[in-house]
């Protein structure tokens, strides 16, 4: 039975090590510039630590670069070709329509959003874009023949958190700079942060993790290896999340059945508020 008053909820995810093994680049574009994973990491990291720059817009840059000697068209459908090898974790092409289910049938009406430093070109790609009410991400801007040539978003740990603001004010635009900064109580807000859950994987989701649990909603670090799960337990332990689930979504796994518990508490708290209000009315 659906609980009366159905309200908007999100759910938010990184992407890379968290809806997807490892980075969306090493998918087919890595190897199309000859190059092996390591090496096209280590060339940006020592590009960011030489020129004292952002490793998000160094990768960004070489992508054209190494695009462009090697003859390859970097269109957006090029991109989104890529996007299509992209190895997504176990259950997430069910994920979405399994947990909305979930969300309707206590009155919730659940949107999902992407928050990543990956490129959101690359995202349309995958056979999950469709799920998505926003991809938050990185991107290009493109010539007057379609070719990718300048970085138009660069997504950083920090800059993430911006995004959860504008979920938060209802904003999709990236270039809003106006709306974002307008004084909007919480009460009309269209999904406060109380009713959001972050998905992520590693450290530089923490920012992002931070804000949300500071506020009342939920955090959950995903992993997907050893390696991964080591960060998650550090999470956990500096109280930076709530939760540590395996990168598993599938029906009555550790992830599924957690989200549905704090779905159940988003309902609960929400018809407790409701019920203190009306009494607060009646001394009126």
């Amino acid at each position: 039975m659906v609980t009366q008053g159905t309200i908007d909820v999100a759910l938010v995810y990184d992407f890379d090590g968290t809806l997807a093994l490892g980075n969306m680049q090493e998918f087919g574009f890595v190897q199309a510039i000859g190059k092996d994973p390591n090496e096209f990491w280590n060339r940006t990291y020592e590009m960011a630590v030489g020129n004292d720059a952002s490793g998000i817009l160094c990768y960004m840059y070489l992508m054209l670069q190494e695009a462009k000697a090697n003859g390859i068209s970097l269109k957006r459908e090029n991109f989104q070709k890529f996007g299509s090898m992209i190895e997504l974790f176990q259950g997430v092409e069910e994920w979405f329509s399994l947990i909305n289910q979930y969300g309707k049938s206590i009155g919730l009406n659940i949107k999902h959003y992407i928050n990543s430093s990956g490129l959101k070109e690359m995202v349309e790609g995958t056979p999950i874009a469709k799920e998505f009410e926003n991809i938050y991400a990185c991107s290009f801007l493109y010539d007057a023949e379609g070719n990718a040539y300048w970085p138009s978003v660069a997504v950083d740990y920090t800059t993430k958190t911006q995004f959860l603001f504008k979920i938060n004010k209802g904003i999709k635009e990236v270039s809003d700079n106006k709306k974002i900064n307008e004084y909007v109580a919480d009460e009309d807000r269209p999904i406060p942060f109380e009713r959001m859950i972050y998905f992520g994987d590693g450290e530089t989701d923490v920012p992002s993790m931070s804000v949300v649990k500071s506020q009342g909603g939920h955090a959950i670090a995903v992993y997907g290896n050893p390696k991964k799960k080591a960060t998650a337990m550090k999470l956990i332990k500096e109280n930076r999340v709530d939760f540590m689930c395996k990168a598993d979504y599938s029906e009555g796994g550790e992830i599924h059945s957690t989200v549905k518990r704090i779905l159940d508490k988003i309902r609960a708290d929400y018809d407790f508020r409701q019920l203190l209000d009306s009494h607060k009315c009646k001394q009126t």
